[in-house]
């Protein structure tokens, strides 16, 4: 009986986003080769944006990269451009603008790691405030309702 079976010309399987045929833009942030493990998380709406991180054999988990839709940008020569807010915020927030790898995988560098002295910064003093704020209007708001 014979085998009509397609073979592949390639001994290995291409890598994701390496084809340019995906739905997203892979933004690869950290080597895959810091974890042992992988999740994908929805940001925002579905299929918009995705986060998939990585545990470490440690136990510590940390991003490994980012799934940006072909909705929400597109690629400008070596370069990923943003079309909505959200790909906006998530590439200000990497530590280097994308670099164009093939297909549509990218390259950045991670974020910054804020030194233990030089927290707490202005926005996290900015968000304790608000949340602080926030929690002492709950506390008014329930002793006004049992009065």
């Amino acid at each position: 009986m014979p085998k009509s079976r397609k073979r592949r010309t390639s001994g290995r399987r291409a890598k994701p986003g390496a084809r340019g045929r995906g739905g997203f833009f892979h933004i690869q942030v950290r080597p895959k080769s810091e974890f042992v493990f992988f999740r994908n998380q929805d940001v925002g709406r579905r299929g918009g944006i995705e986060r998939v991180a990585g545990r470490r054999a440690n136990g510590s988990w940390d991003t490994q990269k980012w799934l940006i839709g072909k909705s929400e940008a597109h690629r400008a020569g070596k370069r990923l451009a943003p079309d909505t807010a959200a790909a906006r915020k998530v590439l200000a927030q990497l530590g280097s603008t994308p670099r164009h790898l093939g297909g549509d995988r990218f390259i950045a560098r991670p974020r910054r790691k804020i030194p233990a002295r030089e927290k707490p910064t202005a926005a996290m003093r900015r968000a304790q405030a608000a949340n602080i704020k926030k929690a002492r209007a709950a506390v008014r708001k329930r002793r006004a309702k049992r009065a």
